[in-house]
């Protein structure tokens, strides 16, 4: 027996709209919880509510994208109703999945004892079965390497989609590659059950493969799960909705979430479940939670007429409304480049910490990575204090590290480390290995009296590397030779393009899922080195801005400045807030212009701007440098579509000519 619950006021402790979603009468609905609007809040108390009605703990599904969201909201609950967190059916979909397969799982193979896969072990199981079925695949060049297979598959199972059709959408020019990848991807499954392991993904897909190959089983928890709540229902994807359909047949099902932060459609988040949720729950109720604790009326305002330029029936009307007191209207700053960018806003921190603002409360946020360059350069050469959420800082990042290690090598062919970093690139190409390869390639040289880099691309020097490493050996020989041999001849800014268009921009398609981000990265460092007139200087500022250690004591980081990049940044709020680098082809990104994506571009500007308390700074670089070419770049379109009336232009004086 359950102990009294102790008496909530719910109707003094939720705001008309919270109230009006936590004691809504069973049945579907869809709860739109704006940003900033207390949808946690909401779903606890509702949570809190249903108890209080007399629903069984045990009768109430909760599930969750993290884990910390579950923790969080269960522990309030238990704050609230006194009921212990471990009566309650909370958490993640893989954890509720893995719970349910812990009972019924042998009803589709998985025996009780069976074990879950970090992503590193399942990567390791599918490489082997990649070479178990061709031992030439992973070998060969320009083929997709394990990483990306499953990065590959994953999404193709997260989506409800064809691994052969998802390859053959990927992979058009590679004939016969989605029959390979398709094969590789109904071996992998067979050998993952044959060692009754499985992956992250296999739980979802076996649980929804049990409701439905075994109607008793899924009866059970659709007749036991009076009430199922989802949080941050955006952000699920077409597995996870089919889960929650077959939950909640009897559409005892209540989803909480915000259409105009669903950002993630690229990891799988369909934008049409919460769209047409509707659809497939018949007469479900809509509450709509507008009233914003976050930020100032004339941020919302800006935020409200963000969502206003979405064309016509592409997302649910809302309108945020503030309790805050007003303030300054969101400032607009044209200015002359992203250098420029970043002194104006070391400039404007500076002046907010005279004022009294703590660095902590200050958030700097980008589209993408390489964005944030420059300002991470500049609070570097100024001494403050920061840190980035979205990773580590840009000169630290593995695939700068690779790419400048050939520069580095092609200024001085004795750096043994920088042959090694790259050279280890290579498969069965280790430290020791490299070692050898640049010792005998050197004192072959020294005997011929040739080039090292000649000899590098010799043929006697191709029969010391490992057998897996040479069909790549030619083509990143070939690159260290023009490097080399320009060296004396060409600018950096020549030669690191002459290094883009060689090996490591091949390599980096291969290795990474993210590649088209990495070669953004790497593209930006064209500009980067037109700033310095020798290889020698601009090496200098590599190392030394690649030395500067991310590690913060908990004691830094309270007084610490944020760099993230949008996607990190949801869920997150900060008193000021800086938006960079808002011209058309940074944000909205080239590339979702030519591909004509630009609502969730849109999105995720909404989500920028919505992170902030007080403060929004938008800063739109009008000039970007590619190479000797200098661009005039227009504004984005997500600040053309507003109003003027609705943000104040700041003129920044140049601080330098063209």
């Amino acid at each position: 027996m359950l102990s009294p619950l102790p008496p909530i006021d719910f109707r003094a402790e939720l705001n008309d709209e919270q109230y009006a979603a936590v004691t809504a009468e069973p049945g579907p609905a869809l709860v739109l919880a704006g940003a900033g609007s207390g949808k946690t809040r909401t779903l606890t108390y509702r949570v809190a509510y249903l108890l209080h009605q007399g629903v069984h703990p045990g009768e109430i599904l909760l599930l969750t994208f993290t884990n910390k969201a579950a923790r969080e909201m269960l522990e309030r609950v238990e704050d609230l109703t006194g009921i212990p967190r471990r009566h309650l059916w909370g958490g993640t979909f893989h954890s509720i999945a893995q719970r349910i397969l812990r009972v019924h799982g042998e009803l589709v193979g998985l025996k009780r004892h069976y074990t879950i896969l970090d992503q590193g072990e399942a990567e390791t199981i599918l490489k082997n079965t990649i070479q178990d079925t061709d031992a030439k695949f992973i070998k060969t060049k320009n083929n997709p390497k394990p990483k990306v297979l499953a990065n590959l598959i994953s999404y193709a199972r997260n989506t409800c989609g064809s691994v052969h059709d998802e390859t053959a959408d990927r992979y058009p020019f590679f004939d016969g590659m989605a029959e390979k990848v398709a094969d590789f991807h109904n071996k992998y499954q067979k050998s993952k059950l044959a060692q009754q392991v499985v992956d992250y993904d296999d739980l979802l897909e076996y649980l929804l493969k049990l409701l439905r190959e075994h109607p008793e089983v899924a009866q059970q928890y659709q007749d036991r799960f009076k009430h199922i709540l989802v949080d941050e229902f955006q952000d699920t994807n077409r597995l996870q909705s089919e889960i929650v359909d077959t939950l909640a047949a009897h559409h005892q099902v209540m989803a909480v979430g915000d259409d105009a932060q669903c950002i993630y459609t690229w990891r799988g988040a369909n934008f049409d479940n919460i769209m047409r949720f509707n659809e497939r729950h018949t007469g479900a109720a809509l509450h709509k939670i507008e009233t914003n604790y976050r930020s100032s009326p004339e941020i919302l305002n800006f935020a409200n007429e963000v969502l206003r330029a979405q064309p016509s029936g592409l997302g649910f009307n809302k309108e945020l409304r503030a309790v805050n007191p007003s303030r300054e209207k969101p400032y607009f700053v044209p200015i002359m480049d992203a250098r420029s960018q970043a002194q104006f806003i070391i400039q404007r921190i500076e002046a907010l910490a005279e004022e009294g603002r703590d660095l902590s409360d200050i958030a700097i946020l980008y589209r993408a990575h390489y964005q944030a360059m420059d300002l991470q350069m500049e609070l570097t050469r100024r001494n403050i204090d920061y840190q980035i959420t979205s990773g580590v800082r840009f000169f630290e990042q593995a695939h700068i590290k690779d790419f400048t290690a050939q520069l580095r090598f092609a200024s001085n062919p004795a750096d043994v480390s920088a042959f090694a970093r790259f050279a280890c690139l290579l498969p069965k190409v280790g430290p020791k290995t490299a070692e050898r390869l640049h010792k005998f390639t050197r004192e072959r040289a020294e005997k011929l009296q040739q080039n090292f880099s000649q000899v590098l691309c010799s043929e006697e020097v191709l029969k010391k590397v490992p057998t897996d490493a040479q069909e790549e050996w030619p083509s990143l020989a070939a690159t260290i030779r023009e490097l080399v041999d320009g060296i004396n001849e060409q600018s950096p800014e020549e030669l690191v393009q002459l290094a883009l268009d060689g090996w490591y921009s091949s390599y980096i398609r291969e290795i990474y899922p993210n590649w088209t981000d990495r070669a953004d990265d790497l593209q930006s460092l064209v500009a980067f080195a037109a700033r310095y007139d020798t290889m020698e200087e601009l090496l200098a500022q590599l190392v030394l801005l690649a030395s500067e250690s991310n590690e913060r004591s908990p004691e830094d980081l309270k007084n610490c400045l944020r760099l993230t990049t949008i996607h990190q940044a949801k869920g997150l709020e900060f008193p000021v807030v800086f938006v960079i680098g808002l011209a058309d082809g940074t944000f909205p990104l080239k590339r979702t212009i030519d591909e004509g994506d630009l609502e969730e571009e849109r999105r995720l500007f909404y989500v920028a701007v919505t992170r902030a308390m007080e403060e929004l700074y938008l800063t739109y670089p009008m000039l970007n440098q590619q190479g000797s070419n200098v661009m005039r770049l227009n504004p984005s379109r997500f600040i053309r579509e507003i109003d003027s009336a609705f943000y104040e232009t700041l003129r920044i004086a140049p601080s330098r000519s063209w």
